[in-house]
């Protein structure tokens, strides 16, 4: 059988959104739409102060401007069907819809922990190897690694759609979330799904799976470092710059490896599948802007400076009056509370990847 005659002969599936509470979908609609529109705000201002502000073009920054469009399109695949659900009760949905929903919410998923994975190499070269940061991740490196995330997420997933097509479904096409997604599609099938679940399995454990582990070996060198600074204060401090990464990391992967969990081995309704399905793809969109915000504070600065701006003044300068005339003003620099900046010494040997106490800097005070 072609695809395409599949694909006509396929009637349309149907989302129930939250099962057995049809009658407050109006009601629900409400927080729902304040949520996309919370992930549609936080991370565009971040797209936005980093594309305005030339002093946030460092790696950290580049790296967060890439998980704050994969958060986008993690929260942009499954609006117009979860509002469509909710305000106008359009729950039927067409075949090839749903496979291209299902497609791009997982390769929005794979990109997101492929991003993280490099936020945590970014964590490891600052901390670890602060004398060599710079020459490790430039601007070429971080391209690459953009480009990198983009092919290996859609490269993965791009025989999910055919697996599907292949097979035929019953005539309960009821799907449980108010999105497609490929373990609740694959359940609806008659015949054989066994090649689905190993390749779904495989993705899980070849993408997840693989970027959590690499994840928690990163932050390794990274404890041995901060465990190995002068005075508790100093730790924190240290630590502190990891804080926002692990807040990410654990919002992402906890909701994501519990929803996996239950949908092949958990004997439960459909209620409670749906609650962890929409705290997976929502929550994450909602909150890194608001971790990353917290405390990297030139984020906000420059949005305020924007909203802000006068004519005349300068946007990027610590003051709006310069003391030299003729001087060009100095750019704002991110917040040293959340970066480690290296400051000016002798050069270490060749191969060495030490970091010398000496050259740490939290804040104005040498560490």
């Amino acid at each position: 059988m072609s695809s395409n005659h599949t694909m006509s002969q396929l009637p349309a599936f149907f989302l129930l959104g939250i099962p057995w509470r049809e009658d407050i979908h109006k009601w629900l609609s409400i927080p729902f739409f304040f949520l996309y529109l919370a992930a549609a705000l936080g991370n565009g201002a971040i797209l936005v102060a980093v594309a305005r502000n030339p002093s946030l073009r460092e790696p950290m920054h580049c790296f967060l401007s890439m998980l704050a469009i994969t958060d986008l399109a993690l929260s942009g695949t499954t609006l117009p069907t979860t509002l469509g659900l909710l305000w106008f009760g359009i729950s039927q949905v067409a075949f090839d819809v749903c496979l291209t929903q299902m497609f791009f919410i997982h390769v929005a998923s794979v990109a997101e922990s492929s991003v993280l994975l490099a936020m945590a190499v970014d964590r490891w070269a600052a901390i670890a190897c602060p004398l060599r940061y710079s020459a490790l991740l430039t601007h070429k490196v971080v391209a690459r690694v953009g480009l990198a995330v983009l092919v290996r997420s859609a490269l993965t997933l791009l025989p999910l759609p055919f697996l599907l097509l292949r097979l035929t479904y019953n005539d309960q096409r009821k799907l449980t979330h108010s999105f497609c997604f490929h373990p609740d599609i694959m359940k609806l099938a008659q015949n054989e799904t066994e090649v689905n679940v190993h390749y779904g399995l495989f993705v899980i454990l070849s993408t997840a799976g693989i970027d959590s582990v690499l994840i928690i070996l990163s932050y390794i060198p990274i404890a041995r470092v901060i465990l190995g600074l002068g005075t508790w204060g100093e730790r924190v401090r240290a630590a502190g710059t990891c804080v926002s990464h692990v807040a990410a990391v654990l919002v992402f992967f906890v909701p994501m490896i519990g929803l996996s969990v239950m949908h092949r081995f958990g004997s439960h309704g459909p209620l409670p599948l749906a609650l962890v399905a929409y705290t997976y793809l929502l929550v994450p969109p909602v909150l890194n802007p608001v971790i990353y915000s917290i405390k990297c504070r030139c984020i906000w600065k420059t949005l305020i400076k924007l909203c802000f701006y006068q004519p005349g003044v300068p946007k990027w300068t610590s003051s709006p009056h310069s003391t030299h005339i003729g001087h060009k003003p100095l750019p704002i620099t991110c917040s040293q509370r959340y970066s480690i900046q290296i400051m000016q010494m002798e050069t270490p040997p060749l191969g060495s990847c030490q970091s010398d106490e000496r050259g740490i800097v939290f804040g104005d005070a040498p560490v």
